[in-house]
């Protein structure tokens, strides 16, 4: 383990920091029934990473040495796909590419990896990026059916739980741990305003990149008819008439007695999300230290019971904390991923975190949950908010299927 860095080492500016240069993604939108419901994940990364070109004009795109992609679901992994994407965004056949798949910290871990690997300079510059097409790739493909017999009767009950439905560990979230369905649906309900405001007074603009794709209607299963082109530039999950009288209406989903309905969940969304990060003395060689943003300061991952997979956050935010060698009250911004009401309030209240600091701008409740960029998506809209609010710090954390918590501090440049 690393030694402890500290709140005064983590805001000194070292040639040797992770810097970032640009963090932008396409909106997150509703799957089946979204502006992306006929668009391809490839297709999104794609767009993003040609607007990662874009928005920094002044990078010689061969002077990128590496490309991470996080993605769950996508065929082969997504790795012959996004390598397509890669090079028709306009990318140096000799940028390397890979693609990871930690869950719904896939977008965290891709940005990770990156970060790593120019801390122990194996590479100078990389971009780390997230897609999901969820409407296309989930399903099925989203729990395996195909287990070895020994496994799946396995007398050792975690083994079990690795493909207990997300839905079930949400609800013994809030059975274990008394969080009731009027503070879940309080707290999605918030979401929804949070984001609604957001929306409207143009504070995800910054973050976000117009894509021009195309539609069919959605009556037309069989696209037999005309596509329609056009552009979408908005997230599209938000309801902006959210209330707690209308998510108590809402019936649970996943127990009859249960808690966890559809307004008190994440969404099932499509998106992509990329970030462009380089090592600052990289930066000041290629003379681009006016576009840095931020910085990476650390991640940590840690494991947890699969069949309360949501309190992850709970376990790797103070883990995360030790490492960096920071306070709670240190942190301006918490961006903690929404899967489930449940769960995200549990964490919230277990770290004793000041709710007014917890994703300001809505979560995943309101804006949906792409598995393979949402990590991504989080820093996206985290580095925008620190400016606006003057703040120093920010961390993304999400709780991962199957049992375990990812979290990772940022700082404000």
């Amino acid at each position: 383990m690393a030694t402890a860095k500290g709140l005064k080492e983590i805001l000194t500016k070292k040639p040797t920091d992770v810097v970032i240069l640009s963090s932008l993604r396409t909106p997150v939108t509703r799957a089946f029934k979204g502006g992306f419901r006929d668009a391809y994940d490839h297709e999104l990364l794609s767009h993003v990473l040609k607007a990662t070109l874009a928005a920094n004009p002044n990078l010689d795109p061969a002077k990128i040495d590496d490309l991470a992609v996080g993605v769950v679901l996508a065929e082969l992994g997504g790795s012959k796909a996004a390598r397509m994407a890669q090079l028709h965004a306009g990318y140096h056949e000799r940028t390397a590419l890979s693609t990871c798949n930690r869950a719904c910290s896939s977008g965290l871990a891709s940005i990770t990896s990156i970060a790593h690997a120019i801390t122990v300079g194996s590479i100078d510059v990389g971009v780390a990026s997230g897609m999901e097409s969820m409407t296309k790739n989930y399903g099925s493909k989203a729990i395996p059916v195909n287990i070895w017999d020994e496994m799946r009767n396995s007398p050792r009950k975690e083994v079990r739980d690795c493909i207990m439905p997300m839905g079930e560990t949400s609800e013994n979230v809030a059975k274990r741990y008394n969080v009731s369905r009027e503070d879940q649906d309080a707290f999605a309900a918030g979401s929804h305003q949070k984001a609604s405001k957001a929306q409207k007074e143009g504070l995800f603009d910054k973050e976000i990149v117009p894509v021009k794709t195309r539609q069919w209607d959605v009556k037309d299963e069989a696209k037999t008819g005309p596509a329609q082109e056009v552009v979408v530039d908005k997230d599209d999950g938000i309801r902006h008439d959210a209330s707690l009288e209308k998510m108590a209406k809402l019936k649970p989903v996943f127990a009859k007695d249960g808690f966890s309905t559809a307004g008190n969940s994440s969404q099932v969304s499509d998106g992509a999300a990329a970030t462009l990060l380089m090592r600052r003395s990289t930066a000041t060689e290629l003379g681009l230290s006016s576009s840095i943003i931020g910085k990476w300061v650390g991640t940590q991952v840690v494991g947890c019971a699969p069949d309360e997979m949501g309190v992850g956050p709970a376990i790797a935010i103070p883990k995360l904390l030790d490492y960096t060698g920071i306070k709670t009250e240190d942190v301006g911004i918490w961006e903690i991923n929404e899967a489930f009401a449940s769960q995200a309030l549990y964490c919230v209240r277990k770290l004793g975190i000041d709710e007014a600091k917890v994703n300001p701008k809505g979560g995943a409740i309101a804006l949906g949950h792409p598995l393979g960029m949402t990590g991504l998506r989080q820093l996206a809209t985290l580095m925008p908010e620190l400016e606006r609010q003057g703040q120093d710090l920010g961390v993304v954390s999400m709780c991962i299927g199957t049992g375990m918590g990812m979290a990772g501090l940022f700082a404000r440049e």
